[in-house]
């Protein structure tokens, strides 16, 4: 069996400016654009990315998403209205075992009843949390928690539903899980992808060996990278300030980095990670990519290694990807939670965070579908673009 496999067994007044869709929220839309648009909607064309999607992509039962009370699982119905989906970004490693995933990034698009709007909203990975049946932990250990020895994804994916909707009130429709380290597959499929890179930022991943850049594996921050680079003089890969073309390594690289100059942490990571996600998409749907059969059939395959999503009872895979073409022209927002700043505090020597008030407010906004109104009183919460 597979190791993909075995996962079964991620108006009333102006608008803020409009950001294009990360790949996350939009990588149903480019699917489902990509099976309508190649070689101007042959129909043989369509057959054959339609069997690869459905070849490709793991697809969880829709009971992975019953409410922690036991309530019902949603079916296809769901998507008519209101609905939200949860976002999963776990970060393998090699030799990594596997149940130890924790899911580090952690999102939720919420979709408004008329279709026309959609927000992304990030969940901030140190919260402290009370984890069903595992007690008060960090909520990016929900997932963990879930994965059981042979580290199953749907099983995961479960509890960290069931936690993440307790905390926000949220009830989720549909979710995606997502392995960054498997985007690398994605990125060489595209060739490269466009990133830029704020200010000089060094990697606690890579050093330069032999005038080369390497990965080295077991550094957790600042601390441990330089005592690494003094003791051994191979210094630390720095992502030089500007815009370039960057290949698998170095894009997937900057977008893990959490000790930022600006010393946003973990938010500046997710907002490297939603700008990878952008130069991705934009790169897919160029006219370079979209006109090539065999690239665009390579894309899907690398995608769905990467990835398992939960649907709605009553709903295939190329439904759900065509349902969600219904977003491709909605404003999608980028929201702060927190300010975009850590709200921390110490329990027993462990860093924990927590949102505030506002945040709070904001979620329960969400599980209303009252973001829209949210937004126009609390502007700042907008995130602009990179």
């Amino acid at each position: 069996m597979s190791q993909r496999r075995r996962r079964a067994s991620a108006k009333a007044a102006p608008r803020p400016a409009r950001r294009r869709a990360p790949l996350w929220s939009k990588l149903a839309v480019t699917f489902g654009a990509l099976l309508m648009m190649i070689s101007g909607g042959s129909l043989i064309a369509v057959k054959s990315f339609a069997d690869t999607l459905l070849d490709s992509v793991e697809v969880a039962a829709p009971e992975v998403l019953a409410g922690p009370s036991g309530s019902a699982a949603p079916d296809a119905s769901a998507l008519k209205g209101a609905f939200d989906i949860l976002l999963l970004g776990i970060d393998t490693r090699s030799g990594q075992k596997a149940d130890n995933a924790r899911s580090d990034t952690i999102m939720i698009v919420h979709v408004s009843a008329s279709h026309r709007e959609a927000y992304m909203l990030s969940v901030p990975r140190d919260l402290r949390v009370n984890v069903p049946g595992h007690g008060y932990r960090k909520i990016n250990g929900a997932f963990q928690a879930g994965l059981g020895p042979k580290g199953d994804w749907a099983g995961g994916l479960k509890v960290a539903a069931q936690t993440i909707g307790k905390l926000t009130g949220i009830t989720f429709e549909a979710a995606v899980v997502i392995d960054f380290s498997g985007f690398n597959k994605v990125i060489k499929a595209l060739g490269s992808v466009r990133m830029c890179v704020e200010a000089d930022t060094r990697s606690i991943h890579h050093f330069m060996v032999k005038g080369k850049p390497k990965y080295v594996g077991g550094m957790e921050n600042d601390t441990e990278a330089n005592a690494y680079a003094n003791r051994t003089g191979n210094q630390r890969y720095v992502h030089r300030k500007g815009c370039r073309d960057m290949q698998d390594w170095e894009a997937l690289d900057f977008a893990r980095q959490r000790y930022l100059p600006d010393n946003s942490l973990d938010y500046g990571r997710q907002r490297h990670q939603q700008q990878l996600m952008q130069a991705m998409v934009a790169k897919a749907t160029s006219a370079g990519v979209l006109t090539d059969i065999g690239k665009v059939n390579n894309l899907i395959r690398a995608a769905g290694e990467s990835m398992l999503v939960s649907l709605p009872r009553g709903m295939d895979v190329i439904d759900f990807f065509f349902a969600m073409q219904d977003i491709a022209a909605a404003d999608l927002l980028s929201l702060k939670t927190n300010g975009g700043w850590y709200n921390g505090y110490v329990i027993n020597k462990e860093s924990f965070e927590d949102l505030n008030e506002t945040s709070k407010l904001m979620f329960k906004a969400a599980s209303v579908d009252k973001l829209g109104e949210f937004v126009l009183v609390h502007p700042e919460i907008v995130n602009k673009k990179p």
